[in-house]
């Protein structure tokens, strides 16, 4: 039996109300694209499923479930997929996941299709904590501000703009969180960890759409990666 992975409200309802029930099985027609009522959306991994959320059903606070899947099958460039038949067979523990994690899964995934070299030498030095200050992150802007023809060029303007509001990601959690913090600092620090995971999910999403039929993105592998610092 193969498995896949889903995002569910705190109700256990996806999109328009549909409500699932922890060990029943569903079944659709596999008609239409992945985003008809002819398909069950699933991930191929709970880390990708996390990192996709913001520009897919943009659940929140989303509960997790690993299900068992069968039936016709759909994928969209390994940032989602579609099965005929399900059924949710246990509830799993949500990654959590920082601002700081989000942009470097945007920037290794931009990295799979973006190989200019002044800007990789930036991703690099912000990968590793070297440079992260706001004068190198808008220094790469004229590498492609006169090519957005290209999805490359578009996942690239999409990590720039994404690791530019992160520069302060670390400070934004710390705001969050502080106790003594007004409510109105935390809601300001909690929407710029939103823009930031919305721009880190866009490039990700315009990287897998532009690499090439032989050279698909490893999604999995690039999620499990920026979650190790």
């Amino acid at each position: 039996m193969k498995i896949a992975y889903k995002l569910i409200g705190s109700e256990m309802k996806t999109h328009k109300g549909f409500q699932w029930e922890l060990g029943k099985w569903y079944e659709t027609t596999g008609e239409g694209g992945l985003c008809s009522p002819g398909w069950l959306h699933f991930y191929n991994d709970p880390l990708v499923g996390m990192f996709m959320n913001p520009i897919h059903a943009n659940i929140k606070n989303p509960r997790l479930f690993r299900a068992e899947v069968k039936g016709k099958f759909l994928d969209d460039h390994g940032l989602k997929c579609g099965y005929t038949k399900a059924r949710l067979v246990e509830e799993l523990t949500v990654p959590q996941i920082s601002p700081v994690q989000r942009v470097r899964f945007a920037i290794f995934c931009v990295k799979e299709v973006y190989k200019e070299k002044k800007w990789n030498k930036w991703a690099d030095n912000w990968l590793s904590g070297k440079d992260r200050t706001t004068n190198a992150a808008w220094s790469t802007k004229c590498n492609f501000c006169t090519s957005r023809t290209t999805s490359a060029a578009s996942a690239t303007e999409s990590a720039f703009y994404a690791t530019r509001l992160a520069l302060s990601a670390e400070e934004s959690a710390f705001y969050i969180t502080r106790s003594a913090a007004s409510a109105a600092e935390s809601a300001f620090y909690a929407v710029r960890s939103a823009t930031i995971a919305f721009y880190a999910t866009k490039s990700a999403d315009s990287a897998a759409q532009s690499a090439t039929k032989s050279k698909k993105i490893d999604l999995i592998r690039i999620a499990r990666k920026a979650m190790e610092n």
